[in-house]
């Protein structure tokens, strides 16, 4: 546990004594409310609880290491509070009526953090690495693949030819690096995790391997300077010490709480709870036989997984509203395909897809009549005579992964399969999964407002080179009519057409049996509403502070002395707020009617692998 630098000395060894108190149940006290100036001075405090992989946005996969970017870096086209496409690097942009040329217009007024000029070059720059590194599109890769060329034709005006037309914005979730700090390093191997540069509303200071992550405000941000002077994200064990450290004040924001946990912060002095509409899905994933992009065997899968009656009898097996009511207790949605109910446009199945329901009997008699004889112990056996004993995968920052696994252990010995649990860290989870070093394992990935990302990550293409690199896979699947699919919604520009099709897509993954979203979950956090105010959701009246597509929940925070008419910490005094930032960029963009429904290209899970 790591105590940010700021904290006075006096405040640091009170927040041990009252967790030493609280942990033995002696006290449940939060702390005394600190002075304005103290306040005024300090970093907001986030909560880590789970692993960081890399600072290199070429690279990061984990879902914390990606949320932390998006404060660093903008795209062309980034997302609002309610999920609508608005200016990022770009003020406005344009396309033509088939939708293969597209044009973005950089205001000169947009600055990197050390105060140089953010021009049509870096955007050019991070796009050609992308397209000619391979060693660079692990996180991205799938973003750049119908980009023909793109080209600065002045300072101010970035030109993208696409190869065929396409429904989703080019200029999304690509996060954009400047070309003078990354065209002197080798993109591939930089950290990036001290005195970063970046054009978003905070930048990385420095990081501590197992301690803590330290950003300090944009100054140059073309929204105006945060109204606190950084971020500290102080890394926990997990989530238990981490609600320890918020009761005493030791932290400010936590997200990721478990029911329990959050039901026991609420109420509770200084502190506020809330539970939005995650973007999120849960799922168990099944081996379906990994291969490499050469299409050779890749990892150690169980052999017999690769029978899909065998991986539908598994998902049968599984009782998802019994998972959701006992181990969220309700707070959250049963899954269906991998779009979450958040997003109504593609949720849901396709006409004539039939989910699967929890149906113990229907799962014997799949596999008997598969001819998985059961041997003299129960467990059934493989055509080589080999029981049936399966590894199950989890992170071990998850509470609930764990809580899951003792449910699902005793349903599948009840259909004669003998599991074998593993609680693992975030980042073996991320590495045996991309390996297909795995037999059953829960999965999740957080999705944006548009689908096509998440769709790619499922084609043929995207699967690994041998030793993991390159392009990222969901599920180390591939399937022609899955990918004819893909390849339909990509390039359909009526909105009901595409919808349609997203749905059929993702209902034939769920047909596969190799993946079966179990639960999408609301989002679960809590913070010292006695210090910091302000706090922006994602969307606005449903949604979540942090976790989302864009930085909007920490940027708009500011200490409670100057929401009570205090002059900014940190920030520009008299600036807009960021509703107001929002109206204000909805109103100079000038798209043509065909833009109003070409949605944004979503990154999705490179934001979130697990």
């Amino acid at each position: 546990m790591s105590r940010t630098p700021s904290t006075p000395r006096w405040r640091r060894a009170a927040a041990v004594c009252v967790a030493a108190l609280l942990s033995v149940g002696t006290l449940s006290l939060g702390t005394a409310r600190p002075s304005a100036a103290e306040v005024a001075g300090e970093n907001v405090k986030v909560a880590l609880t789970s692993d960081i992989d890399t600072f290199n946005p070429f690279l990061a996969i984990l879902a914390t290491s990606t949320g932390i970017l998006r404060f660093q870096y903008e795209p062309l086209v980034a997302w609002g509070t309610d999920n609508e496409p608005v200016p990022g690097l770009a003020s406005e942009w344009s396309a033509t009526p088939d939708a293969t040329t597209w044009t973005f217009t950089i205001p000169e007024d947009r600055l990197w953090s050390d105060g140089q000029p953010i021009t049509a070059e870096d955007v050019v720059w991070t796009f050609e690495q992308i397209q000619q590194n391979e060693a660079l599109q692990a996180a991205n890769g799938g973003l750049v693949e119908n980009v023909e060329a793109i080209t600065a034709p002045d300072p101010q005006t970035v030109e993208i030819q696409l190869a065929s037309p396409q429904a989703s914005n080019p200029g999304a979730e690509v996060p954009v690096v400047p070309k003078h700090v990354w065209q002197d390093v080798d993109p591939a191997e930089y950290a990036n995790d001290t005195d970063t540069v970046g054009s978003g509303p905070f930048t990385i200071a420095s990081y501590t391997s197992g301690q803590s992550v330290e950003l300090k405000a944009n100054p140059h941000f073309w929204r105006g300077a945060p109204k606190v002077p950084g971020l500290t994200y102080v890394v926990y064990r997990n989530t238990d010490a981490a609600v320890q450290g918020l009761r005493t004040g030791e932290i400010d924001v936590l997200s990721g709480l478990t029911p329990a946990q959050f039901q026991s912060l609420e109420g509770q002095p200084g502190i506020t709870t809330s539970s939005g509409a995650g973007r999120r899905y849960t799922a168990m994933a099944i081996n379906p036989g990994a291969l490499d992009k050469d299409g050779n065997p890749l990892g150690d899968g169980h052999p017999a997984l690769q029978d899909p009656v065998l991986r539908t009898a598994i998902f049968t097996a599984i009782d998802k509203n019994q998972l959701l009511e006992t181990v969220l207790q309700g707070l959250g949605e049963p899954g269906k395909t991998e779009m979450p109910t958040v997003y109504p446009m593609y949720h849901g199945f396709a006409p004539g897809t039939e989910e699967v329901t929890f149906d113990p009997a229907a799962a014997n008699a799949m596999l008997d009549e598969a001819g998985y004889e059961r041997g003299p112990d129960g467990i059934r056996l493989d055509e080589d005579g080999e029981p049936l004993r399966f590894r199950l995968m989890g992170r071990n920052s998850d509470p609930t992964h764990q809580q899951m696994a003792d449910f699902i252990q005793p349903w599948l010995a009840d259909i004669g399969i003998d599991v074998e649990v593993s609680m693992v860290t975030p980042n073996q989870v991320n590495d045996d999964s991309t390996l297909g070093r795995y037999d059953l394992y829960f999965t999740g990935w957080g999705i944006g407002p548009d689908p096509d990302f998440q769709l790619s990550i499922n084609t043929c293409a995207s699967r690994p080179a041998a030793d993991g690199s390159g392009a990222t896979s969901e599920n180390n699947w591939c399937s022609p009519e899955f990918d004819e699919l893909y390849a339909a919604q990509h390039a359909e520009l009526d909105p009901q057409r595409r919808a349609e099709l997203v749905k059929e897509a993702f209902s034939v993954l769920y047909e596969a049996s190799v993946n079966n979203p179990i639960w999408y979950a609301d989002t679960l956090e809590a913070y010292r509403s006695d210090r910091f105010t302000g706090f922006t959701k994602q969307p606005e009246e449903t949604g979540v502070i942090t976790g989302q597509n864009g930085y909007w929940g920490l940027y708009t925070a500011e200490p409670v002395a100057t929401a009570e008419g205090g002059a900014a910490a940190g920030g520009e005094p008299g600036g807009l707020p960021a509703g107001a930032w929002v109206g204000i960029a909805a109103a100079v963009v000038v798209v043509g009617a065909l833009a109003v429904y070409l949605v944004s290209r979503r990154r999705g899970a490179a934001d979130e692998r697990e």
